[in-house]
């Protein structure tokens, strides 16, 4: 996007949010894209990063949190692996292996989560991990960068040697010390280390009695620091020991850099994703400080903001405790060119910022605080003239500039041009100002151009119905209070609340009304009706909010009753099942009862003489028998429709009771019992009164269709 002046981000305080953003930053890499943040204008990238921080966004607050930890700066350690006989520390050998394992764990969790994060999975499709890195530094250095003792046969045998020595030397040490203390040569500290050598402390006086080599003495040259005769040899031998560690060392940490030095381009591509990701999770918390979020983007120049806010004053006056009004704007074909009036501090400025800032951030690739509903375009170029013209001494020079500033619009403003402008004509001779203003508006509209204005110029304000694409503003003011409300309302003009405010602020009244004399009466007459029907848009805008607290109140109580009928069908439905469980539970014993006295006729049948007694007990046991014929057609209609499958039911199994022949699914099994749903009413049942059926395929119709139960 190209920017008009070059100072116009700083203008609309886009560095101050670049400043919040990099105080989220935990990389240095990630600091860097901060400071080359740039405004696109193409759509595709636009929405790449919109999205991308929106993906990271939803990642945060989650158990399965994003593990991009590696936060450390490896840029000189990755220039030296790419020089030849370079040598890395043990501690930035390590540094590579985080790193590696780092990409490995993004990469797995990507793996873990499928696709539901397209835009981050996709800046890793070209990372590999190379699990040969961690594996080259591991086997030569520990955790802390130390060198490993069996890095190579040569350094485990020298440290061997070294260990043997310097224990020899500490026995043969502690014995000399011993030996001085009974002497009473030792002095008060008994020992030290002077040039890499143990030294024994000794009083001056003894300093010719104990032979060795003198490294030392003390600042009271009271004491002075030998070493010991019987451990030159010891100390020389631990010394070229040492000397042969260090070689071998530096040598194994030369071969493993150079065997490093291979993975140098996937190292790079690590550290430079590692950054990318670290740049999107700061954009992230970003957003959930400001509770933004993604509109949606439209290649076409234009905005619709829906309940807008300035990040900035939305941080202060959350830090604070204070409330901010919303702000809701479109500028679209029809209505392009947005004239702002109202009273100085009432938030004509803020407002005309709000819609700057956004769209730098927007096309800068950061979420907005916005509803999500809201829709940004895209736009080429943003202009803007916003400046201090309150200085006395300098009013021709800054009325100049302001000229100037209207001449680059005038020359290159088009149809893809966001602009704003306060206090268009300021500066200047109220009528000649105005009349330039003017101008310079209707040439604006005619490029087709997009932007606010700020203005108290009434010629301004009457323009929305004269020329196609201006459309008035106004910032609500209380005139009984005297207070700003920092609502825009958009339609009409507003008054600059001259008079009022003057009457407020304890002016004489004579002089008020010496100025309403001069103030030219057609002028005077229309900001007084601009005046009233602010006002009474001012008791509408109450009057409405207090409709919608109404409505809203009704519709909550709306929801409860429907959901009260909800609640009383549920429970109809489930006495209507109990009921029929019942009825099926006592057909069940009615059976079981019929079976015990049929067995006891045909008992008696065989023995009775009186055949006709009988016949006539059967008789009365039978008199049930249209309650059976009835069970036996829903029987029959079950296995009309159903198959029996037979074995053990599981979750999710369509079952039917063995006695009532109803069906239902298994929700859940608890041992031998289980919960059928029956519709939509669970029953904890005996599992073993049901069996797994399956639904038969239906015949189909002449006309193709399944023929209904």
């Amino acid at each position: 996007m190209q920017l008009y002046p070059a100072h116009a981000a700083e203008a609309l305080e886009f560095n101050k949010v670049a400043q919040l953003l990099k105080q989220k930053c935990r990389t240095d890499a990630a600091l860097e894209r901060v400071d080359q943040i740039r405004f696109h204008t193409r759509i595709e990238y636009v929405e790449k990063a919109l999205q991308q921080t929106n993906e990271f966004k939803s990642t945060l607050g989650g158990s399965d949190h994003f593990p991009n930890d590696f936060t450390r700066n490896v840029q000189r350690e990755l220039k030296l692996l790419s020089v030849y006989n370079a040598v890395l520390s043990g501690e930035q050998l390590i540094a590579f292996q985080q790193l590696a394992i780092n990409i490995r764990d993004i990469l797995l969790w990507f793996k873990r989560h499928n696709e539901l994060f397209p835009n981050l999975r996709a800046l890793t499709e070209k990372i590999s991990y190379e699990k040969q890195i961690p594996e080259i530094v591991s086997s030569v250095v520990d955790e802390l960068g130390n060198v490993r003792d069996n890095a190579s046969k040569e350094l485990m045998q020298i440290r061997g040697e070294l260990a043997k020595t310097r224990q020899e030397l500490r026995r043969v040490f502690d014995g000399i010390l011993r030996k001085l203390a009974k002497q009473g040569y030792l002095a008060d500290i008994s020992e030290g280390f002077l040039n890499g050598r143990r030294t024994v402390a000794i009083f001056a006086e003894h300093k010719r009695i104990v032979k060795g080599i003198l490294h030392g003495e003390s600042e009271s040259q009271k004491t002075v620091f030998i070493e010991p005769e019987e451990t030159i040899e010891l100390n020389n031998d631990i010394f070229s020991l040492e000397r042969a560690e260090s070689r071998e060392i530096h040598k194994i940490l030369a071969e493993t850099t150079a065997k490093l030095s291979a993975f140098h381009p996937q190292l790079d591509s690590y550290y430079h994703l590692c950054g990318i990701f670290d740049f999107i999770r700061a954009k992230a918390l970003l957003a959930v400080d400001m509770d933004a979020s993604m509109p949606r983007i439209s290649p076409h120049p234009g905005a619709q903001l829906i309940k807008a806010f300035h990040p900035l004053l939305l941080l202060h006056n959350k830090q604070n405790g204070k409330p901010i009004v919303p702000l809701n704007i479109v500028l679209d074909k029809q209505n392009r060119v947005l004239i702002i009036s109202g009273p100085n501090a009432g938030g004509k400025t803020v407002s005309m910022k709000t819609v700057g800032l956004l769209q730098l951030m927007t096309q800068a690739g950061l979420l907005i605080p916005v509803d999500d509903n809201s829709e940004i375009g895209i736009f080429k170029q943003l202009m803007i003239h916003i400046g201090d013209t309150q200085s006395i001494e300098h009013e021709l020079s800054t009325y100049s500039a302001h000229l100037r500033d209207m001449k680059y619009f005038m020359d290159f403003a088009n149809g893809k041009t966001l602009f704003f402008i306060d206090e268009l004509g300021s500066g200047s001779d109220p009528n000649l100002g105005g009349a330039f203003a003017e101008a310079i508006v209707e040439e604006l509209a005619q490029k087709h151009s997009f932007g606010i204005i700020t203005t108290h110029y009434l010629n301004l304000k009457v323009m929305a119905g004269k020329v196609q694409g201006i459309f008035n503003g106004a910032m609500t003011f209380d005139e009984e209070k005297l207070e700003p409300l920092y609502r825009l309302n958009i339609g009409k003009p507003g008054s600059s609340y001259t008079f009022a405010i003057a009457q407020r602020s304890g002016l004489s009244p004579k002089i008020i009304d010496r100025a309403r004399q001069i103030t030219d009466r057609g002028h005077f007459k229309l900001d007084k009706m601009l005046l009233q029907t602010e006002q009474q848009s001012v008791r509408l805008g109450g009057k409405e909010k207090e409709l919608d607290s109404l409505i809203n109140k009704n519709e909550k109580l709306s929801k409860e009753y429907e959901t009260l009928i909800d609640k009383e069908r549920l429970k109809q439905h489930y006495a209507t099942l109990k009921l029929q469980n019942q009825i099926k539970k006592e057909e069940l014993d009615y059976l079981r009862d019929m079976e015990r006295k049929f067995k006891q006729i045909i008992h008696d049948w065989k023995k009775a003489e009186n055949k006709q007694d009988v016949i006539q007990a059967a008789e009365s046991v039978l008199f049930k028998k249209k309650a059976i014929a009835a069970n036996a057609i829903a029987a029959k209609k079950a296995d009309k429709n159903y198959d029996v499958l037979g074995g053990l039911p599981k979750v999710g199994d369509l079952v039917r009771n063995k006695v009532n022949h109803q069906v239902g699914t298994v929700d859940e099994i608890r041992d031998k019992r289980a919960i059928v749903k029956i519709g939509q009413m669970p029953f904890n049942v005996n599992i073993d009164e049901w069996v797994v059926v399956r639904r038969k395929e239906q015949p189909k119709t002449k006309k193709g269709k399944k023929k209904a139960d």
